[in-house]
């Protein structure tokens, strides 16, 4: 009876864990997303416009974002920043507009149309 109980405290004490976790997650996701846009941006900049290899540019991270990957699309121009199974964000190179944020809502401007 005695092991019954413990078993039954420990399963207890791991769905509690549980719950916490997913809420935890839960309320991270809406800085996550904005972490790893901002992330993608500043890889795309490193990337493309400074024309650095895509290993180099985590270190112009700010701290507490070791957790964001890094990965490379160079047939689309296009950086993804991701944290595994929660959040992912890319930017995409354009050379009138540099680095934007996908989705990118706006219509680009045409190099004959942009004005000084």
């Amino acid at each position: 009876m005695k092991a019954r109980r413990i078993l039954q405290f420990a399963i207890g004490i791991v769905l509690l864990l549980a719950v916490a976790g997913f809420t935890y997650v839960r309320s991270m996701t809406p800085k996550l997303e904005l972490g790893v846009g901002y992330a993608a941006r500043v890889a795309c900049g490193c990337r493309y416009i400074e024309g650095r290899p895509l290993n180099s540019c985590p270190t112009d991270f700010e701290p507490g974002m070791e957790p964001i990957r890094l990965k490379d699309d160079p047939a689309t121009r296009t950086v993804t920043a991701y944290v595994p199974l929660i959040a992912s964000r890319s930017a995409t190179f354009d050379p009138v507009l540099g680095c934007q944020p996908q989705p990118f809502k706006g219509t680009p401007l045409k190099v004959h149309d942009a004005k000084p």
